[in-house]
């Protein structure tokens, strides 16, 4: 059973600072929810006028002064006390400020003329926490608060190998609701920490995605200032770790396993190892997990000899550095290297085949979720450089009937006549391409929504540039990467399915990210997020492809056609002899109703235009990946 301890500091009456309201009591909640919600078995609290503090050496005080906090840090930390599949948080909740190239938080007694010696440095909070021997961290710092006046803020230093979770974007400030009684941070938080059921925010994606959602629209109705979270997550594989285990759900259980095979077919042990521990803290007794922590132990047995990968690093873990001398031993069977990172005109070469498991989900005409199945798809990974890969799902061939029936819901004309199409087999992108994997392949992101992370999709981009993308990744890689054709976009999509979505006949706000103020069919009104959300959010399709439903629209290749007599029936792409043609656009978006999500619903935009609910998806059609 793993083990949960935090420390909550909230401060008010700040000696040389202006004061807050409800700091401390933000604090007194995170303190009660770990302690009932969440049982913790350890949490310590300081603030003005907390019981003294218990410690292996005796009784300390809990005013937050400068001292009291280093010296608990110097006594808590001095040895391990926690293991592996263990969790440390640390919420903070006052006054913060970058300064001179750090971030520092402010106890009570700070100096704000020598925020050097009277101040805590964020980087030397995560160095004692590292300490504790737990491997994961995750900080949550409401430290960049306003009483109206717009603060530095926190936020512009890394924290490497910890999740923090920071109240509002760098240099911005945070704000207090007195409605509330909370800041909006800290209400928001409490809300997203209490949801149980398919709405939890078990997972750090989940919870920084409710959060980037949530507390804007609490100062907006409050009448505060712009305000927005963000997360750092270092490495970007805990953006999967399962913060409240009773909380998680079958899919962050099996999003936690891919991430583990991940790791261990890629070498790396150590976090193939933790991440496997992760499962069985979420799904005791997963016989997966357990004969996988058998195997990495007999493989981590074979290469006592040789040098650990370089490197290895999760949220509270000392990375292990590879000696730049090679082993004189004789090395271990060598993982086949399925990376494909070229810089000119390479040899294309057949990486690994891959596979992944995922849950999908089927909705009746109200939207409730009536069935649950577990599915696994086959997949490769094309290196990007600068660790970034970007993931190609097998779409088997077959036969499908494109376009919609008469009688469907909100159809248009412009998707008849239907008609059989024979479609080839081809590799598809798992999601839509990312902003890391624009930016390692362009040299830039244009994106309008940059705040949101490297994982969203990259947005803002004209089918010229999807198309462009497509021709350096070819260079790159020395093989064959376009967009989808049309037909291919809606095979895809479809998955086998004849119904208005893949997951049934309607779609709601917890399956794809559209406007929820429209509905579709009877299913209910839902969120309006305003944004897109990271890849991969959401349920899979039968393909194992994410987010063909909204996000973003998707560009292919044809060009416009105002219906589908003369279409081809071979699944290729429609072009025209005019090359200034309207481009064509699938999947809806996040700024549109769900009736534009439809499998078969078709839009056109100019070649050129940019906007931020446009987006793509790549096809590799070279030869390695069919055969």
């Amino acid at each position: 059973m793993s083990k949960d301890w935090a420390i909550c500091i909230g401060i008010n009456e700040y000696y040389n600072l202006q004061s807050l309201k409800y700091a401390v009591q933000d604090a007194a909640s995170i303190r009660d929810f770990f302690l009932q919600e969440g049982e913790f078995e350890q949490v310590y609290y300081f603030a003005e006028g907390a019981p003294p503090i218990e410690t292996p050496r005796g009784p300390m005080r809990s005013q937050p002064t400068f001292g009291n906090l280093l010296r608990f840090f110097d006594q808590r930390f001095s040895k391990e006390f926690l293991n592996d599949g263990d969790n440390f948080w640390f919420f903070f909740a006052g006054h913060g400020e970058l300064h001179e190239g750090h971030d520092y938080l402010m106890p009570i007694d700070v100096d704000p003329n020598n925020l050097g010696r009277t101040a805590l440095r964020v980087s030397d909070v995560t160095a004692y926490l590292r300490n504790s021997g737990a491997d994961n961290t995750v900080m949550l710092l409401d430290a960049c608060r306003s009483q109206g006046q717009r603060g530095t803020g926190l936020g512009m230093v890394e924290q490497p190998g910890i999740v923090t979770i920071y109240s509002c974007s760098p240099r911005k400030s945070s704000y207090e609701i007195e409605a509330l009684g909370h800041g909006s941070f800290t209400h928001a938080l409490l809300e997203g920490l209490a949801l149980k059921g398919a709405n939890n925010c078990a997972t750090v994606e989940r919870l920084d995605q409710y959060l980037r959602y949530r507390v804007p629209a609490i100062n907006e109705q409050h009448g505060k200032p712009t305000q927005i979270p963000f997360t750092a997550v270092e490495p970007i594989s805990k953006n999967h770790l399962i913060l409240l285990p009773q909380r998680a759900t079958l899919q962050d259980v099996l999003a936690l396993k891919t991430d583990a095979q991940e790791a261990e077919l890629e070498n790396e042990l150590e976090l193939a190892d933790r991440l496997w521990i992760r499962v069985l803290v979420a799904s005791p007794g997963d016989r997966q997990a357990i004969a996988a922590l058998k195997r990495i132990a007999l493989k981590q047995a074979r290469q006592t000899t040789s040098p650990a990968p370089k490197g290895i690093e999760t949220a509270g873990s000392r990375s292990v550095e590879a000696p730049t001398s090679a082993p004189t031993q004789t090395p271990p069977p060598v993982q086949p290297d399925y990376r494909v990172e070229r810089l000119a005109s390479p040899a294309p070469s057949k990486p690994a085949v891959l596979t992944f498991e995922f849950e999908l989900v089927t909705v009746n005409a109200q939207g409730q979720i009536t069935q649950r199945d577990q599915r696994s798809a086959e997949y490769r990974r094309e290196a990007l450089g600068k660790s970034v890969t970007l993931d190609l799902i097998q779409i088997p061939g077959g036969k499908f009937t494109m376009g919609s029936p008469a009688d469907e819901a909100q159809r248009s004309s412009d998707e008849g006549p239907q008609h059989e199409v024979t479609v080839p087999p081809f590799w598809l992108g798992k999601y839509a391409v990312t902003q890391a994997q624009y930016q390692a392949v362009m040299g830039k992101n244009p994106s309008r929504f940059t705040d949101n992370g490297a994982n969203h999709p990259v947005e803002t981009v004209s089918w010229d540039d999807a198309v462009e993308f497509c021709q350096r990744l070819s260079k790159q890689t020395g093989r064959e990467y376009r967009l989808p054709s049309e037909a291919e976009w809606e095979y895809a999509c479809r998955a086998g399915t004849k119904t208005p979505f893949y997951c049934g006949p309607t779609i709601t706000t917890e399956i794809a990210n559209y406007d929820g103020n429209y509905t579709y069919a009877s299913a209910a009104k839902g969120q309006y997020r305003q944004h897109t959300t990271a890849v991969g959010s959401f349920p899979a399709n039968a393909f194992g492809l994410y987010d063909m439903h909204g996000n973003l629209y998707e560009w292919c290749l044809d060009h416009w056609h105002d219906s589908y007599k003369g279409a081809p029936k071979d699944a290729s792409a429609w072009l025209s002899s005019n090359d200034n043609a309207f481009r064509l656009l699938r999947g809806g978006s996040w700024y549109l109703s769900p009736r534009l999500c439809r499998s078969a619903d078709r839009n056109r935009y100019a070649r050129d235009i940019t906007l931020n609910f446009i987006g793509f998806r790549v096809v590799c059609a070279s030869s390695w990946a069919l055969s």
